[in-house]
């Protein structure tokens, strides 16, 4: 096969009169009295190829059959195109190649959806025939943007004195936070390995050996449920660092993201440093503890404005612990009784919220079926506190804080996209800091870690380790871009005292920990340095960066949303030999439902 290939996306005006071979797809095929016209195309674009009958027989005679995805072999000579069939929506578009000769290397049959268009299809056949969705040129552009992204993160990382380093993918099972991907052993009858979910014990124990600085990009596996940012294996920038603190993982990341970012083609400029909130003032200013910040529209507490209330149902929650809280939606005055008491109210009742309470700001003053229980002083607060104007409603939760942060905070995000108004060409990125240590356990009312167990606590809040937990505020920070977390780090406990009462804590003794963390516990007593680090997911920040919706337009062979890959239908029952070698048997399935 030829060496001298020029691929199709390349040439331009300056090399008419040029011989030059190409090789590709056809992308379209036009027939216009005899002339063949061929819309020839590779990974670069695409060249127009003119097949005259008169002066290149054979490449006629060859071209006669082809059609739509037909590999092609084209030799011909370069020229300028007349200037009114100048296509000036193409970088080639000035030029076409005049062939003398036209192979065809290799037959296509009648793909089930359009290569050669970017339109909307069923996605569970895009991924049956993965192969050729990758042809079309988004995905051709997402991937290569993507792995243009990894290489400036590498490059960035070695500048600032990162060593690279690749941990096991086959490791013991610890508690991550999800459930592992087992893999079991042949040598080891009745013994499992786990697919990591992140290299975390490894990358800490890399600060006991010395590294100082590590990095890698790592692939990591979580069995969990799906979602259009997540997939069940993933690929992470993952960093540990010794004798740090959180300002400088933060001037490391920062760096990283924004020089790899600005070179990456992606969309915007990433601004640095990031802006910095604390775990509660996310919550109390949005809800969430991963908020957009691109829009404001932020709760704002009327509990004590409303305490004396006569609306008995605020009184009531307020006299009962509760809190109230309300959002300004400008220009809201539009919004209807129906709009309000039908789709918004549900969005709330999602979060267990037993209702929305609302108000318009009017010319003549405040309307609303709950306006006349307010005396003049607390509707003036109720403005004042929300900083509502005339023509905005206010919408009010009143009930758990818990319930009232998620309702309002989900509605405020509703509300933004229905009325639009985050600026899409906006980046706002920023840091979460000083994150709660503990969670309680829905299921099992039990303690357990928000980020996991080697966290360092605040250091003003480690005497409540044995009387309060849930107090405690950690040494864990998020990135967080418009509404999005990107990734998640931390400084770890070295003490090995404190981390002993936060295993307490937990429920976990000292032999459980010792058979579940041992290794890291035991190299923690030959001298551990103080360190800290952060996991960012790639793929979530190559979408923002292309604007893609879902995770699986930025992965190459993604799963869907059954966790099947559908190109290969895995994952797949295996043979019964296999299973007996490695001393495995079946349990039936359970019953559906």
């Amino acid at each position: 096969m030829s060496t001298d290939r020029t691929n199709c996306g390349l040439p331009r005006a300056a090399d008419a009169g040029t011989p030059m071979t190409v090789y590709g797809w056809v992308d379209r095929r036009r027939d216009h009295g005899g002339l063949i016209f061929l819309d020839v195309r590779d990974h670069t674009g695409i060249l127009q190829v003119v097949i005259n009958p008169d002066t290149a027989p054979q490449a006629h005679a060859s071209a006669h059959g082809v059609r739509l995805e037909y590999v092609l072999r084209v030799h011909g000579e370069l020229r300028l195109r007349e200037p009114r069939s100048v296509n000036a929506h193409r970088e080639t578009g000035e030029v076409e190649l005049y062939a003398d000769q036209c192979e065809v290397l290799a037959v296509a049959k009648t793909p089930p959806f359009p290569v050669n268009e970017d339109t909307d299809v069923e996605e569970g056949l895009r991924l049956r025939h993965r192969y050729l969705d990758l042809r079309r040129s988004r995905l051709q552009r997402n991937l290569r943007a993507r792995a243009t992204f990894i290489s400036h993160l590498r490059a960035v990382m070695a500048e600032q004195g990162f060593t690279e380093i690749e941990t096991p993918m086959m490791i013991r099972a610890t508690p991550e936070g999800a459930r592992d991907y087992l893999v079991p052993s042949r040598l080891q009858h009745g013994s499992f390995y786990a697919l990591p979910q992140s290299p975390q014990l490894y990358k800490q124990i890399c600060m006991v050996a010395g590294i100082d600085r590590y990095f890698q990009i790592a692939r990591c596996m979580r069995d969990e449920d799906l979602r259009a940012d997540r997939q069940p294996e993933f690929t992470q920038l993952d960093i540990e660092m010794s004798f740090v603190d959180e300002e400088d993982v933060a001037a490391v990341l920062e760096r990283a993201i924004a020089y790899a970012w600005s070179v990456s083609g992606f969309r915007g400029a990433i601004s640095t440093p990031f802006p910095r909130l604390t775990w509660r003032e996310a919550m109390d200013r949005y809800g969430v503890d991963k908020p957009d910040v691109r829009f404001r529209m932020e709760l704002r507490d009327l509990t004590e404005a409303l305490r004396a209330s006569g609306f008995r149902v605020f009184a009531d929650v307020v006299a009962g612990g509760g809190v109230v809280k309300g959002i300004a939606v400008r220009g809201g005055a539009d919004l209807t009784r129906g709009d309000i008491e039908g789709r918004l109210t549900e969005v709330v009742r999602t979060f267990q919220a037993r209702g929305l309470a609302y108000l318009w700001r009017r010319d003549d003053g405040w309307q609303g079926g709950i306006a006349k229980f307010f005396t003049t002083a607390e509707l003036a607060a109720i403005g004042a506190i929300t900083g509502a104007d005339v023509g905005d409603a206010v919408l009010m939760v009143a009930d758990r804080p818990a319930v009232v942060a998620a309702s309002l905070g989900a509605l405020r995000t509703h509300i933004a996209r229905e009325r639009s108004l985050a600026d899409p060409d906006e980046l706002a990125m920023i840091w979460v800091t000083e994150f709660p240590m503990f969670e309680r356990d829905e299921e099992t009312g039990e303690v357990a870690p928000l980020h996991h167990p080697f966290t360092m606590l605040h250091p003003d809040d480690v005497d409540l380790l044995e009387t309060d937990p849930l107090r405690i505020r950690s040494r864990a920070y998020d990135i967080v871009l418009n509404g999005r977390e990107i990734g998640s780090g931390s400084i770890r406990i070295t003490d090995p005292a404190i981390q002993k009462r936060v295993f307490a804590a937990m429920g976990i003794d000292t032999e459980t920990a010792q058979r579940k963390f041992g290794f890291l516990l035991e190299a923690f007593q030959y001298g551990v340095p103080p360190h800290g680090g952060f996991a960012a997911g790639v793929e979530r920040l190559v979408m923002e960066g292309l604007g893609e919706e879902n995770i699986r337009d930025v992965i190459a062979f993604p799963k869907n949303q059954q966790a099947q890959e559908p190109m290969t239908s895995a994952p797949a029952p295996v043979e019964k030999a296999q299973l007996v070698e490695l001393g495995l048997q079946l349990a039936p399935e359970p019953p559906k439902g």
